[in-house]
């Protein structure tokens, strides 16, 4: 991170967007955790990545809190008197699956009508995801059916908007995709072994 960027996130008024996300606290995620902490990461990997941009920022601490907190509405978010507060919540509302949406629709909706914040937003939500990806905490199909959907709808979102992240994802694919193979031949094999 240079000294311009350093500066602009000093300047980043964060805190009541933490505050209102810490309402994901008690919110379990089947990876493990909460999602307070996958909030919290998601934001993380946004700066990771050099996007020093206060609206994207907030949003990545607020991304899942219509979606999850089921009785958090825009006008709790619209509690927090800033100059960005608006522009948030369209973002946050923008990377809200809607309930009549599957999950593919969802990303086939932002890949091709989703702004560009949107969808660096999805890309640093996914690599979270995937970095928490567990099989003794998800069914391996399940991990399989969101592999697939990552590598068909979510890599080329990410090669449009941060080749980086692409690679990233990319990689975090594929080595899932090894966890899920090994961890089902070493199942297998133990269960085997027990009925012999």
């Amino acid at each position: 991170m240079n000294n311009d960027e350093k500066n602009k996130l000093a300047s980043i008024v964060l805190a009541p967007y933490i505050q209102k996300a810490y309402a994901l606290i008690g919110i379990h995620r089947e990876t493990g955790g909460n999602q307070f902490r996958h909030a919290m990461a998601t934001m993380s990997i946004l700066i990771d990545y050099h996007y020093i941009d206060s609206v994207l920022l907030k949003a990545g601490i607020l991304h899942d809190l219509l979606e999850d907190f089921h009785e958090a509405r825009e006008e709790n978010i619209r509690e927090i008197q800033d100059e960005d507060v608006e522009n948030v919540i369209k973002l946050v509302k923008e990377v809200t699956r809607n309930p009549h949406e599957t999950k593919r629709e969802f990303y086939e909706r932002l890949l091709h009508h989703g702004s560009e914040k949107a969808k660096i937003l999805k890309c640093a939500d996914v690599i979270s995801n995937l970095t928490d990806l567990h099989i003794d905490n998800i069914s391996s199909n399940k991990i399989k059916t969101n592999l697939d959907l990552y590598e068909e709808i979510i890599l080329p979102m990410a090669w449009e908007v941060n080749k980086n992240m692409h690679y990233e994802i990319e990689d975090l694919i594929h080595s899932r995709r090894i966890y899920v193979k090994s961890y089902h031949k070493d199942w297998l094999t133990s269960l085997l072994k027990k009925n012999i």
